[in-house]
């Protein structure tokens, strides 16, 4: 059965996410608020894990995960990013943003794009998840929570434990998000003079990052 970690959305518990940030340690995936919904977590460096939460999610390796990243200086460990590309990075992180990079070789090839060796990366705002972050000292992957066959994103907790409950480990329930999913930018084209490139307008507004 999933655990229910109740936080407060603005005052997050560092006891209750420790508890769920173990439950990620040993091989766990959660469903956790982030600024535009929920999403699935898990290790980065946990392959049967990684596996685990696609087939939950019905998606195979093409469809690419998201890293979510503390802040801007974890970023960089696992993207390349030049002075271009980290002057409009500092613009939307953090934030609801999700920023198409070349990936270094500290991202699993598994995880990459197999073709353009790309990562999607997120810096979130939200506080909860920024201190489970914290807690795990390291990137989290993630993907959206949309149920096999649906096209929509859920929002409540509470739905998201009892639909999930045999095949997650957890639910961090800090109230309901943003139904809006975030907006995506491939930021590779910068790294050869070009622009940025919007994938998907979301709820990242554009005009913030000078688009």
């Amino acid at each position: 059965m999933a655990q229910l970690f109740e936080v407060h959305p603005d005052n997050p518990q560092p006891r209750v996410l420790q508890q769920a940030q173990q439950l990620l340690a040993t091989g766990g995936i959660l469903a956790v608020p982030t600024d535009s919904s929920y999403a699935l977590v898990c290790r980065l460096d946990d392959k049967a894990t990684v596996d685990r939460m696609r087939r939950v999610r019905q998606i195979d390796d093409k469809q690419l995960l998201s890293l979510l990243c503390r802040d801007l200086s974890e970023l960089s460990s696992y993207a390349h990013v030049d002075n271009r590309q980290y002057r409009l990075l500092k613009l939307g992180t953090p934030g609801p943003y999700t920023f198409i990079l070349e990936a270094t070789k500290e991202v699993p090839r598994r995880v990459s794009h197999p073709q353009r060796k790309t990562i999607g990366l997120r810096v979130p705002e939200r506080k909860g998840l920024q201190l489970l972050l914290e807690l795990h000292g390291a990137p989290l992957l993630a993907t959206t929570l949309i149920p096999p066959g649906e096209t929509e994103p859920l929002n409540d907790p509470e739905d998201i434990r009892e639909r999930f409950d045999k095949v997650i480990e957890g639910v961090v329930d800090a109230g309901s998000c943003p139904l809006e999913l975030t907006t995506v930018l491939d930021l590779v084209p910068m790294g050869t003079g070009g622009e940025a490139v919007v994938v998907r307008a979301g709820l990242g507004s554009l005009a913030r990052l000078g688009l």
